[in-house]
């Protein structure tokens, strides 16, 4: 009897170690930075670029399902392929203020993953300034 309940423990620890480990199995995003500062620019050049680049800290393959902006003009592109564990991918983000009225701006991507988190907001800021006119008045 002492066998069997002995037996019994053991296929049961063994039962509950593999579920752990197989739970644990993911991929996982981390960031570089969340946040970039476009910095002061003139709305007469009012396109701005910028990278997030990110690492699958997992151990499953990371395949980032979409990647959407806050606004119109901002446009995110993404690694499309799935990012094998220790590999790096990349969202490169355009920024395009023509037509938008000068000043402070900060604009969101959120960013949705197969892995630990599933979602990530990446942020971009910047000021853009008005184009000097020339032969302005006071009128």
């Amino acid at each position: 009897m002492k066998t069997r309940l002995g037996v019994f423990a053991l296929l049961l620890s063994l039962f509950a170690i593999s579920g752990v480990s197989a739970q644990t199995a993911q991929a996982s995003i981390k960031f570089e930075r969340t946040t970039i500062n476009l910095g002061t620019f003139s709305e007469k050049d009012p396109v701005r670029k910028c990278v997030f680049t990110y690492t699958n800290k997992g151990d499953l393959p990371l395949v980032i399902d979409r990647a959407v902006a806050s606004c119109g003009c901002t446009v995110p592109k993404y690694t499309k392929e799935p990012v094998k564990p220790g590999e790096t991918g990349q969202i490169n983000v355009t920024y395009n203020g023509k037509g938008k009225f000068p000043g402070h701006f900060k604009k969101t991507i959120t960013v949705r993953t197969n892995g630990d988190p599933s979602v990530t907001r990446l942020y971009i800021e910047g000021e853009m300034t008005e184009a000097e006119t020339a032969g302005k008045s006071d009128k």
